[in-house]
């Protein structure tokens, strides 16, 4: 299994091949994008140095990884499900949209179709994902998604950002039965 297209009703999620590391490097030079994640803009030399994991073989076999989101021709950012630690019936849902995508509700709507495939296609148990207490807005996705509040957890930063102290939040989804 490789990761197909996914279509939805106003996107396309094309899967993430080292073609769009121009789109990524936009995407994350933008410091209010990584404000939860790094707390400044990201270089081109760490969005390479990221990439090859982005594009594993092993995760893209299973039917996980990463796609790029796009609305007609429009690049919006990036959606992925990947293995969620060692536990190979769960994976995480992760999302990166460009501020102008912010508030039109696309991360719902490219999250559903990465959370319909990675339950009916790849066959997950559970999906979970996790932010900081402090991005309300990337909650507020996870909660529109119906994932509910699983757990707190509080980790050191090497560069804390405003409002690490208050932890990351992780909200999980179970497989629908049926």
């Amino acid at each position: 299994m490789t990761r197909p297209l996914l279509v939805t009703e106003r996107l396309e999620l094309r899967p993430l091949t080292a073609a769009h590391t121009d789109l990524l490097v936009e995407l994350d030079s933008d410091p209010e994008v990584m404000r939860f994640l790094t707390g400044r803009a990201g270089t081109r030399a760490e969005v390479e140095a990221r990439l090859p994991s982005r594009t594993d073989p092993a995760q893209d076999a299973r039917g996980l990884g990463y796609w790029v989101v796009f609305a007609g021709e429009e690049f919006l950012g990036w959606v992925c499900l990947t293995p969620w630690r060692d536990e190979p019936d769960a994976g995480e849902l992760g999302y990166r949209l460009r501020r102008t995508a912010w508030g039109h509700g696309y991360a719902v709507e490219a999250s559903r179709a990465l959370l319909d495939h990675g339950f009916g296609t790849v066959r997950l148990a559970r999906v979970l994902a996790s932010t900081m207490v402090v991005n309300v807005r990337s909650r507020a996705v996870m909660e529109r998604l119906g994932m509910r509040r699983y757990d707190t957890v509080y980790r050191e930063w090497d560069e804390p950002v405003p409002g690490w102290e208050r932890g990351e939040v992780v909200y999980r989804m179970l497989r629908p039965r049926g």
